[in-house]
């Protein structure tokens, strides 16, 4: 299978490629428009095709292509794919605006082809062995769900902030694919014209669901809290947490010697894309899951632009 990667930045670099160079059916391509990481990325991976221009990509009769650009850039440069009937994978978000994220799922429909969004949380190994259906919407026993990520000292402009940083959380929460803002709890702190903090709260059935971010904390850290009855995990990074039940605190954690990138889902992400490359299809309920976490990203994006004016 021939897989172009486009856009060679810090996530391509330090997440993909060291994923990806190891999958042994895998043929990658290159494509950024910095001659000098492009050489240099091709040398030390032992890649032998690579191009500057993603246009030249389609003469070279490529399975898939993987796009890890600016997120101003995902629309334009998936647009084109998709249009050539070529599997795509965008890292998150697809765009930083709903309309083209609604146009971008139907362009894809109208060409046959899987659109994938890179959320590499929904693939944490750990949470999903303990917690195996919960990230298929299945909250019928869970009393709450809270995902927060934090950040030191970074406050940040209202439009990155909520779509290249907080839909982490939010689509992480968001298993059953909540499309409004309907019942939704909002709370924001502000740092000047920066937004500093965000809170989303919301209740489905008999579950509570919280995506929080604070970008004023101590730390950078990332913290999930999921409560059934009488029964409660913990989770403090993605390799370990704690199982708290009977009065009693269970450690687990992933085992000893388990890399990094698995541990954050990248390996499970990708087995789970190449899958839907071979068989040409995504999953509906993955695909309004997608749809549902952007429209709710767009929706905060709005009402929190009108609070600040």
């Amino acid at each position: 299978m021939k897989v172009a990667l486009i856009g060679l930045g810090d996530i391509a670099t330090k997440a993909y490629l060291p994923v990806l160079s190891q999958i042994q059916d895998i043929e990658l391509i290159l494509c950024t428009r910095n001659e000098q990481v492009l050489t240099a990325l091709a040398h030390q991976y032992r890649i032998k095709t690579f191009v500057s221009d993603y246009k030249k990509l389609i003469a070279l009769n490529i399975d898939a292509v993987m796009v890890h650009s600016a997120t101003s850039t995902h629309s334009e440069i998936a647009s084109f794919f998709l249009s050539h009937g070529i599997a795509t994978f965008v890292d998150k978000p697809l765009a930083d605006r709903y309309q083209h994220v609604e146009m971008l799922y139907e362009l894809a429909e109208r060409h046959q082809v899987p659109l994938y969004v890179g959320f590499n949380r929904r693939h944490i190994p750990l949470y999903n062995h303990h917690l195996p259906t919960l990230q298929q919407g299945n909250i019928a026993d869970i009393l709450s769900f809270r995902w927060e990520k934090n950040r030191f000292q970074l406050p940040g402009e209202l439009n990155t902030f909520i779509f290249d940083d907080f839909i982490h959380p939010l689509d992480s929460v968001n298993v059953t694919a909540k499309s409004t803002l309907d019942d939704v709890y909002v709370t924001t702190q502000r740092q000047g014209n920066q937004l500093a903090r965000l809170d989303v709260q919301w209740q489905q059935g008999q579950t509570l669901l919280h995506a929080s971010m604070n970008r004023q904390f101590g730390i950078t850290t990332e913290r999930v809290q999921v409560c059934l009855e009488n029964q409660v995990y913990e989770f403090d990074s993605f390799t370990s947490g704690v199982k708290l039940s009977e009065s009693k605190q269970e450690k687990i954690a992933e085992k000893d010697w388990t890399p990094m990138l698995k541990g954050k889902g990248f390996h499970s992400m990708m087995d789970d894309w190449f899958s839907v490359v071979r068989n040409n299809k995504l999953d509906n309920q993955v695909v309004q899951r997608n749809l549902a976490s952007h429209h709710l990203a767009e929706l905060l994006y709005q009402k929190i632009r009108k609070e600040i004016a």
